[in-house]
């Protein structure tokens, strides 16, 4: 037991090659802090802190005790340390030291990181002022241009230089209003309406591609002219188009109306946002102060920015507003001063053009504005009209290939872009400015555009169970042909009655009137009858305005009388056999006359609605079914 005991007691060689080895690494690592702070501070700054804080001696010791004595009042900057820690206290300071230095070190390396970004940012701070100073100076000194400017503007100079001709549809453009085609109550309308002393805002409704635009602009040229008409020399014809015009609810901008570019989020004129002056910008309307402002497609404008529009032109002025305007501050220069107390000007003449119904446009647009209708173009005029274009591009066309033009288009822009395919086709065929377009080149055109006919020829022969009913799509006024067949029925007593399944519910309700009238006029029972009624192409005849046609139809073929291929008509029918009014009156009867049909029943009662025309059908008033029948029927 004592020989265990006696082998547990540490040896004296051990404890002192145990000591030795800690006393080694404590100086290790005394010599390591040491320098470490020579590397931070450098050998003179070392001394000099050294001095300061009463550690240089201690420093320079050859006892661990005092270098550990001397770092701490080195790293800890404390001068009044003056104990010397005991030997067995040291590696604790030791970890004290090095936790401390560690944190000096991160410090010390984030703050040089933060003093360099600093010097960076300085420096190009610095690099820009001098710079500005450098561009005034030669702004001063030559003026704005720099090569780069000088350059872009020596690009531009060159593309303005060169260009393509003048393109064919300018051409053929009507220069003056006796150019015009097939719209000569419009013209005379329009004029009217600008050439007086006291101008009214205007709204013109047709179908597209005749001629609205181009009048609207021909117009104001002559109004210049006149002494009575308000409008100078000068003044401007603005056009825009209304599918374009959205109302934005930030109000960021607006080029109809005008908007405010704020300092900070818009960016205003440099010398202005530097200033936090905001800079109002007029729009279209103040650009058309004293002119007209033509907008195309007006019905499509956002309502939104049309009440914005009313509102302008009650006022003739156009009000800007922004939070950063201050009317007393003395860098605001004296246009945004006028601007923002005034307002911009806006008074012009609005001319406004849609292809849709009046129904469709805003009814406070449309109490502002005069009303004026342009007509579908008839194929005669359409024939005119490619006449004119191809006459103007100095070549002329054989009758065939204006024929194909009637057929295949009513819009006079459509005519005069096939005329431009036509002319461009025999240019490349010939190699050689052509002096005639002929038909086969017309038929090639119209081939490759992949256009249908528009209105099919007219069978005028006198024919049982057919008649000739109107209709209106949009402007474009429709002839209808409707057949009729009846049969005995199949089953003795349950006779059927069919029809289109497209032509519409108020359709088959108009075909049911007419058998209820067919039943009291001829006194047949229709249950011993299967008919059938067809609109051909199956075309929707969704209305009561088909009535007459119907029942003219089903009349002829019960009785077998032959009806008048010459005449078309319309009408609601009721059930005590009377003709009622019906809406669509001028359409219906350009309709037929772009056709040449030279006959027209229409209600009675439309008698108001029905147009004068110098060439147009002849016009029959009819108020019950038998007025109908003597007109129609052979």
């Amino acid at each position: 037991m004592a020989d265990e005991l006696e082998d547990k007691k540490p040896k004296p060689r051990a404890t002192a090659r145990r000591r030795r080895a800690e006393e080694s690494t404590i100086i290790r690592r005394v010599d390591a802090l040491q320098e470490i702070i020579m590397q931070i501070y450098g050998p003179e700054r070392l001394i000099l802190r050294a001095g300061k804080l009463q550690a240089l001696k201690l420093l320079r010791s050859q006892q661990v005790e005092q270098r550990v004595l001397a770092l701490q009042k080195l790293i800890q900057e404390d001068p009044a340390l003056v104990s010397v820690p005991e030997p067995r206290a040291i590696p604790g300071i030791l970890d004290k030291l090095e936790d401390e230095l560690a944190d000096l070190l991160a410090r010390r390396t984030l703050e040089d990181d933060l003093e360099k970004r600093i010097a960076e940012k300085m420096q190009d701070r610095h690099e820009e002022y001098v710079r500005d100073i450098r561009n005034q100076i030669l702004k001063e000194d030559t003026g704005p241009e720099t090569p780069e400017t000088l350059e872009k503007l020596e690009k531009l100079t060159k593309l303005n230089e060169g260009g393509l001709a003048e393109s064919a549809l300018e051409i053929m453009r009507p220069q003056t209003l006796d150019q015009v085609v097939g719209q000569e109550p419009a013209i005379q309308g329009l004029l009217a309406k600008l050439a007086s002393p006291y101008p009214q805002h205007v709204l013109l409704y047709g179908p597209p591609g005749v001629g609205k635009t181009t009048v609207a602009r021909l117009v104001l040229a002559v109004a210049r002219r006149l002494n009575q008409s308000p409008f100078g020399e000068e003044a401007p014809f603005v056009e825009t188009d209304g599918t374009t015009m959205r109302w934005d609810p930030r109000e960021v901008t607006n080029p109809l109306l005008g908007s405010v570019h704020d300092p900070i989020y818009q960016g205003a004129r440099r010398d202005l946002a530097e200033s936090g002056i905001p800079e109002p910008k007029t729009g279209l309307v103040t650009e058309s102060h004293g002119g007209v402002l033509f907008i195309d497609e007006i019905g499509e404008m956002d309502p939104v920015l049309q009440n914005k529009l009313l509102k302008v032109l009650e006022d003739k002025r156009v009000r800007f507003d922004s939070p950063y305007y201050d009317p007393h501050d003395p860098n605001v220069p004296q246009y945004v001063h006028k601007l923002f107390q005034e307002g911009a000007p806006a008074d012009f003449v609005l001319i406004g053009a849609t292809t849709r119904s009046p129904e469709d446009i805003s009814p406070a647009l449309r109490s502002r504005c005069a009303e004026i209708y342009f007509e579908p173009l008839t194929p005669a005029e359409v024939s005119r009209i490619a006449d004119s274009a191809a006459e103007r591009l100095g070549v002329t066309m054989e009758s065939g290939a204006s024929n194909l033009v009637t057929r295949y288009t009513l819009e006079g822009r459509r005519a005069v872009s096939l005329v431009a395919d036509a002319f461009s086709v025999a240019f490349l065929q010939a190699g050689t400015r052509p002096d005639v377009i002929k038909t086969s080149i017309m038929q090639q055109v119209v081939s490759r555009s992949r256009l249908s006919p528009v209105n099919a020829p007219v069978i005028l022969t006198p024919t049982v169970g057919r008649s000739l009913g109107l209709a209106v799509a949009g402007y474009q006024g429709l002839v209808l042909e409707i057949e009729a067949a009846v049969f005995p029925a199949a089953e003795v007593g349950r006779g059927q009655w069919r029809f289109n399944q497209t032509a519409g519910n108020m359709a088959k309700d108009s075909v049911f009137n007419a058998g209820a009238v067919l039943r009291r006029l001829t006194g047949r029972d229709l249950t011993q009858y299967d008919v059938h009624v067809n609109v051909v192409g199956g075309g929707n005849i969704d209305g009561p305005s088909a009535g007459v046609a119907i029942f003219t139809a089903v009349y002829s073929a019960l009785t077998g009388t032959p009806v008048r291929a010459d005449s078309a008509m319309t009408g609601e029918l009721s059930l005590s056999g009377r003709v009622k009014p019906v809406g669509g009156i001028p359409e219906k009867i350009f309709g037929a006359r772009q056709l040449g049909i030279p006959r027209v029943l229409v209600p009675e009662d439309n008698q108001a609605d029905v147009p004068v025309l110098v060439d147009g059908p002849e016009i029959f008033l009819i108020s019950t079914v038998e007025q109908l029948l003597t007109e129609v029927l052979v």
